[in-house]
């Protein structure tokens, strides 16, 4: 195994928790929430989003086409950071760990550009990484073969000696095709332990 050059987070539930049904089950219910989604593609709304799609225009434009949930539609702008939060503390202590190591540590994530913007204002930590790929900037979101082929361009790495994160397995398995080198994110407790058994942090540092 190739000694990995970088590392690469994705952010969505492995740097902060992404869990929209979460909030909404707060402020509808479970059975209000599962009413709404069933009506509401809000997934493929964000989707938009991250692959280019103005944020606030989207979601209000979506809230106009559906007049009975527009309010809660429009929460999914409104009260974004509540749908992104809380940060995982122990993720961040990892990537913090490694670029102290001196490794770059670059972000590949499915986010709107104007989203993201956002969201680095609200969480400082998004601005450390050494490069960060954003889908809503490059017009293209995971898993598509395009997105990872970007990077590699962009950073000049070969695919062996890079190390990618995800907590989507069909993003993982896109990346493990062109041969990079992947963690199923499923926890910060397994992801540091990957990164001691590849060598680039002792288990103190992980800890």
């Amino acid at each position: 195994m190739v000694q990995p050059q970088a590392v690469i987070f994705d952010i969505g539930n492995v740097l902060i928790e992404w869990q929209p049904e979460r909030y909404y089950d707060s402020r509808l219910g479970e059975a209000g929430r599962r009413e709404l989604f069933a009506a509401v593609d809000l997934h493929g709304m964000n989707d938009r989003i991250d692959a280019g799609a103005r944020f606030r225009d989207t979601v209000y434009d979506t809230a106009e086409d559906h007049p009975r949930w527009a309010t809660e539609i429009r929460w999914w702008f409104d009260h974004w950071i509540d749908l992104a939060s809380p940060r995982i503390d122990r993720s961040i202590r990892l990537m913090r760990a490694l670029r102290q190591r001196g490794v770059p540590v670059f972000a590949l994530t499915n986010f709107g550009d104007d989203s993201f913007a956002y969201a680095c204002t609200q969480y400082r930590f998004l601005s450390e990484f050494d490069r960060a790929y954003v889908s809503g900037r490059m017009a293209v979101i995971k898993p598509d073969p395009r997105i990872y082929e970007m990077v590699e361009q962009d950073c000049g790495l070969p695919p062996d000696a890079l190390l990618f994160t995800d907590d989507r397995a069909d993003n993982i398995a896109a990346a493990s095709a062109r041969g990079w080198q992947v963690h199923h994110f499923k926890g910060a407790d397994g992801w540091a332990a990957a990164l001691v058994a590849a060598g680039l942090l002792t288990e103190s540092e992980a800890a």
